[in-house]
């Protein structure tokens, strides 16, 4: 995609977004907000949502990463329209970009070495000055260059305006101006020729006709330097957006300490995609007071004016709540496709058993994650282990006759959830016992639990022969 001019007027009518991450890790919670803002805005004006790899750091860059990033956008939902594109083959481009800077004269070639640059900053450092290159090889009208070092390549400046002042109205922060003067000729080509970060996004957002650059607020500070640079390249402009941090639940920025922050780490410990994305959401944006929504009311409200200025923090809790929240939503049959591999592996036995969808509907309101509701559920598929404190405390001679007539009628009764709570009641009157003296032991020799769901709920899904079954084992 080469494009020598500034995109047509009409394009800033399309709205076209960008996510571009670097692959030196995970997709973490920040990124994936960011992803998902950028995502938002284009399907919200029925507009481009491009992915865009930035993989030119070579020491820090894997095929992991990339994956990941892959991985976590596609659990995520969050389909590009174009790409993935990556730098490192767009190289050519670069290369013709910064030959045509060289001739229009918005670059030059810089020959000082290492060392020297770091000379003038000391130098710059000892008087209290900002260090910084000090344009020794920045061509001016009347200027005499240094002789040029027979054995060094060198590397390439874009020549900032040297007065003035570089602003935007960020989407996010409002108006945001920083003068020229704070800023140096950057590098934009290293000795070996390979381009450097600001150039290449540069180039990408022109050649790509990004009309809305929205992302984390820590690229403030290469907004100016790319303003400058498309100006220089006679590009128009997109407009920028800066989302501030997300901080974890101590306040300080949000690092692994605060628990799983690759996204990839979310599904497996039981967090549903919905429930993510309603929660990244809510992460900075706001829609009155709405807490649960769907992805297409998302895409329906979401603007940026009612993005905050202010840090976003991680609450561990609220996830979790929210997550709940979509677990009672969904489909039983669904969370049992989910859950299954997780119980197999606690050593759940399927066979003879109560339907695993069954189950899931009687104790899914509890279960904050996948994991969660997957361990719970296990009661009704393996032997209950039974602490013998417990026993003795629950199981005692004024209840066994009770529990024995219980067992008994089970043969005759109607099995159904109204039914067996009704010989319960039966039970309850014929033996003058109160309810909790009967359900706490048949939870206990039943479930080997004394926390449950309803208990005639519990007993109505295990059936008939086998609550007889695990009942005889303490009552013959």
């Amino acid at each position: 995609m080469r494009r020598r001019h500034p995109a047509p007027v009409q394009l800033a009518m399309i709205v076209r977004t960008r996510f571009a991450p670097s692959p030196t890790g995970y997709l973490h919670l920040g990124g994936a907000r960011t992803a998902l803002f950028a995502w938002a805005y284009a399907r919200h004006f029925g507009g481009t949502f491009i992915l865009r790899i930035e993989d030119t750091d070579l020491e820090r860059s894997t095929p992991e990463a990339v994956q990941a990033i892959l991985d976590g956008m596609a659990w995520l939902g969050l389909a590009h329209d174009e790409g993935p594109f990556y730098q490192m083959q767009r190289m050519d481009r670069y290369r013709e970009v910064i030959a045509q800077m060289l001739a229009a004269g918005t670059a030059y070639h810089c020959y000082a070495s290492p060392d020297e640059v770091e000379a003038m900053r000391e130098r710059q450092r000892a008087v209290g000055d900002k260090p910084r290159y000090d344009g020794t090889w920045r061509p001016e009208p009347g200027k005499t260059l240094p002789p040029v070092p027979a054995d060094r390549q060198p590397v390439v400046r874009f020549r900032n305006p040297l007065d003035g002042e570089v602003s935007w109205v960020d989407l996010v922060k409002g108006a945001i101006t920083i003068g020229n003067r704070e800023m140096d000729d950057l590098v934009i080509a290293r000795p070996d020729g390979t381009p450097t970060y600001n150039f290449c996004v540069a180039v990408d957002d022109w050649d790509m006709q990004i009309t809305h650059v929205i992302r984390g607020d820590d690229h403030v500070n290469n907004t100016p330097r790319q303003i400058n640079i498309l100006n220089a390249l006679g590009a128009t402009l997109p407009e920028y957006g800066h989302l501030p941090m997300i901080l974890g639940p101590d306040g300080e920025k949000l690092s692994k300490r605060h628990g799983a922050v690759s996204v990839m780490e979310y599904p497996a410990q039981g967090y549903l995609r919905d429930a993510m994305l309603n929660y990244l959401a809510r992460l900075g944006w706001s829609h009155g007071d709405e807490e649960i929504f769907s992805m297409a009311q998302f895409i329906a409200w979401f603007d940026l004016d009612h993005l905050s200025k202010s840090p976003a923090q991680f609450n561990p809790e609220k996830l979790a709540w929210i997550n709940n929240h979509y677990i009672k939503l969904a489909d039983n049959v669904a969370l049992a496709e989910l859950a299954k591999p997780l119980m197999l592996e606690g050593g759940a036995q399927f066979e003879g058993a109560p339907p695993l969808p069954d189950a899931i509907a009687l104790m899914k309101e509890r279960a904050h994650t996948i994991n969660e509701l997957a361990a719970a559920t296990l009661l009704f598929y393996r032997q209950p282990e039974l602490d013998a404190a417990l026993l003795i405390q629950h199981l005692t001679e004024a209840v066994r006759p009770a529990l024995a007539d219980f067992a008994a009628r089970c043969t005759d009764v109607s099995w159904d959830k109204a039914a067996i709570s009704a010989m319960i009641k039966e039970v309850l009157v014929q033996h003058q016992l109160k309810m909790p003296q009967l359900a706490m032991p048949l939870r206990l020799l039943l479930t080997g639990q004394l926390q449950t769901p309803a208990i005639d709920a519990v007993i109505t899904l295990f059936g008939a022969t086998t609550v007889q079954q695990r009942l005889a084992r303490f009552l013959d």
